[in-house]
């Protein structure tokens, strides 16, 4: 079965280009999938599949000798006489295997198509080698609109932001916004039914990053502590990163704390959200703000009351429609998200009219002028918001 995935549009676009396609991001969010959905639609007949968690087919591209890998794929029936497709999953396991796809992108007329478990392989092993021969796709798990595909449920996608709230739509879509504000959108969580099966593949998904990309990709020190490393900055989501708190409380060095978070980012697993900055503002705060790129793998970490993990939702949605930033000031006053340079989000469990007018005053010193409370509960006699559920 294949769900089509929003970015599967701009993949099969690019799949009739020269340049190298990169599928990235996290573990289990899809790419293996998309991957051989793109080769089986693919007209050409001279093409292969290969998937570097075989031993064997690492050993094809470790070769020092690129004539050797040639024939390798020769004799697993890539003509090289005729323009080809090559489909290579996992390639973050055979660390020089960019230059051996230079050379052979760069000398017979083969369209490549490759996935990668990690920004922080790919675009540092990339970035010069196969500088302007590819494009870079990040998968992430499924946002909410995905997430209703993946429950066969029939919705009308958001055009553009604006106050409208159907209670009959917040109830519709109620119980399953619950489900995916508590177990994200991993795509094997979302078609799971039972809720030990989703907490089950939560902790495989956490085991699996922690056991297999960490200790592939990095080599840290205190690897044995990260696990409540990780856990305590899910209960941290939605503050600002200070940190000297932070290593104050897990007792690593700040040193060793900013390197973590960097690698963690670099890996898809958080995001650190930077500050809208205005010319003529003295007053704003500069520190970051943390959030996790999953819901599920959050509350599996920590205990997280209602209105984080709301939170976490919501930054969830929107970093799909563009630039996200936050707005604080030094007395506390901030804007929790900043779109685009052009609106401002306040979330809010329950929404008010209280809220929204404090919002909009804070909003003037940007200049924004589209401002949104984004609810999580049905509120009366207030209009001014957009409900969670509905930004799919």
């Amino acid at each position: 079965m294949f769900i089509e995935r929003k970015i599967y549009p701009e993949l099969i676009s690019h799949l009739k280009k020269k340049q190298i396609t990169v599928i990235t991001g996290m573990r289990r969010t899809g790419k293996t999938t998309l991957l051989q959905k793109l080769l089986n639609i693919s007209p050409l007949k001279n093409k292969i599949y290969i998937d570097l968690e075989r031993m064997d087919n690492r050993q094809v591209f470790s070769e020092p000798n690129y004539e050797n890998v040639i024939l390798a794929l020769n004799q697993r029936g890539i003509d090289f006489k005729e323009k080809s497709l090559i489909c290579i999953d996992e390639i973050q396991l055979v660390p020089n295997i960019s230059s051996v796809i230079k050379y052979l992108y760069d000398n017979y007329d083969i369209k490549f198509m490759v996935t990668g478990s990690s920004s922080y392989y790919l675009k540092d092993m990339f970035t010069e080698s196969l500088s302007g021969r590819k494009k870079v796709f990040e998968l992430y798990p499924l946002d909410f609109g995905e997430f209703l595909l993946f429950n066969d449920i029939e919705f009308s996608p958001l055009k553009k932001f604006e106050n409208n709230f159907l209670l009959s739509e917040y109830q519709r879509l109620n119980f399953l916004f619950d489900s995916f504000i508590s177990y994200g959108g991993f795509p094997e969580v979302a078609l799971s039914k039972s809720v030990d099966d989703k907490k089950d593949l939560l902790k495989d998904i956490i085991d699996s990053y922690i056991n297999i990309d960490i200790r592939t990709l990095a080599d840290f020190k205190y690897s044995n502590d990260l696990f409540k490393f990780i856990s305590l900055l899910s209960s941290r989501i939605g503050s600002k990163i200070e940190y000297t708190k932070i290593a104050s409380a897990s007792g690593f060095s700040r040193h060793t704390v900013k390197n973590y978070l960097e690698f963690f980012e670099k890996t898809y697993l958080i995001t650190m959200l930077s500050v809208l900055t205005l010319n003529k503002d003295r007053e704003i705060v500069k520190a970051k703000k943390l959030y996790f790129n999953d819901n599920g793998i959050a509350n599996q970490l920590a205990e997280l009351d209602s209105g984080v993990q709301f939170e976490n939702a919501v930054f969830n949605q929107l970093k799909h429609f563009g630039d996200l930033q936050y707005y604080s000031l030094k007395s506390g006053r901030e804007i929790d998200f900043i779109l685009n340079k052009n609106f401002a989000f306040e979330v809010k469990t329950t929404p008010s009219e209280i809220d929204f007018n404090k919002t909009k005053r804070l909003t003037n010193k940007t200049g924004i002028k589209n401002v949104f409370l984004i609810g999580r509960s049905a509120a009366s006699n207030f209009s001014n918001y957009i409900y969670g559920g509905s930004i799919v």
